[in-house]
């Protein structure tokens, strides 16, 4: 099977690379970006986490400079993630992001992030029912950048005023939210209700097992699901601990991410490919149905945002073997083969 190849819309790290550091640099970016083209994809979103402004401004700096220096960054990173610092900072809805760096919804903030970088910030995740929240992610939507719903509170009034304000993405939906939470006007149902906004799922049955991700899956419609991987440094590396964005995490035998001692998940060690075959797996979609939301889903959603600020995909494609492995990528003009040379870690 040959398909386009994939386009993963949050990550933070990938193969002992934290891409939060604010001291990457173009080598290292590279090493991670060739790892990633080993796991099928060819495009990707770099994602920035909650911080305080001032740690906010220094990690794009680095970003922008290591995707602008690089051999693969400009042909791999149209553009940016800002995940935060718009977020619901109460307990279970903040995740791993540090809370007192979140802050009332400020649209002028991501223009001074936005206007010394080369690449543009794409899509930003924003709590809706924060201080500003829909007034957010209207500008957003007006100023060309896709808005997404994430780490939020928010019932189906505000889901779908946020709808209606320009939000066409839910974050990791089933993902950063308490374990307790009402048993049906809660978070999840809104998002997964609101047919405006396309999901984005975490496919490692861990961060929703299985049995949930079907039932997931189903609701949202597969023509409105999208896998992305939410990677950390600690994705395609072996057990141990990693940095992320100022923080320690530790990567177990399981591939679960946690802070050290900590119950949460802080990212993930997912890799794309894992994702699409693991939607095979679990029964949920065929293998070009699994493909189409790593691949073509992601870039439907972005199309507007990529046209807007003139970062165009490049042309890509994958070789897939029958087991669907990835046997071959193009992204542009650069061509890899690969030999099975064993499972990652």
């Amino acid at each position: 099977m040959r398909t386009a190849g994939l386009f993963d819309l949050q990550v933070n790290g990938f193969a002992g690379v934290d891409f939060n550091s604010g001291t990457l640099t173009a080598a290292a970016l590279d090493e991670a970006l060739e790892a990633m083209l080993r796991t099928g994809v060819t495009a990707c979103l770099p994602t920035i986490i909650t911080a305080h402004e001032h740690e906010l401004a220094t990690r794009f700096a680095a970003l922008d400079e290591a995707v602008a220096t690089s051999r693969l960054g400009p042909v791999m990173c149209p553009g940016y993630h800002l995940e935060g610092p718009f977020l619901n900072p109460a307990p279970g809805y903040c995740g791993c992001h540090p809370a007192d760096a979140m802050r009332v919804a400020d649209a002028a903030l991501v223009e001074r992030l936005a206007a010394p970088l080369r690449r543009p910030i794409l899509l930003v995740t924003v709590a809706p029912e924060i201080e500003g929240g829909l007034d957010l992610a209207g500008a957003l939507s007006r100023s060309g950048r896709a808005v997404a719903v994430g780490h939020s509170s928010a019932g189906p009034d505000v889901i779908a005023a946020a709808a209606a304000a320009g939000a066409t993405l839910a974050t990791h939906l089933g993902n950063g939210l308490p374990q307790l939470l009402p048993k049906l006007a809660n978070p999840i149902f809104a998002q997964l209700g609101e047919d405006r906004l396309a999901g984005t799922f975490i496919a490692d049955g861990i961060h929703v097992p299985a049995f949930a991700l079907r039932s997931l899956v189903r609701a949202k419609g597969l023509s409105r699901t999208i896998l992305v991987s939410d990677a950390t440094a600690a994705a395609a590396m072996p057990p141990g601990r990693y940095r992320f964005a100022g923080m320690t995490v530790e990567r177990d035998d399981a591939g679960t991410v946690r802070l050290p001692g900590g119950a949460g998940l802080a990212g993930s060690s997912l890799c794309m490919d894992d994702a699409v075959r693991n939607l095979v797996r679990f029964g949920i979609a065929d293998p070009a149905q699994a493909v189409e939301t790593a691949s073509a889903a992601p870039a439907r959603v972005l199309r507007a945002a990529l046209s807007r600020f003139g970062s165009p995909l490049a042309p890509s494609s994958i070789a897939w073997t029958e087991d669907l492995r990835v046997a071959a990528v193009t992204v542009g003009a650069v061509e890899r083969r690969f030999v099975d040379d064993g499972p990652r870690p």
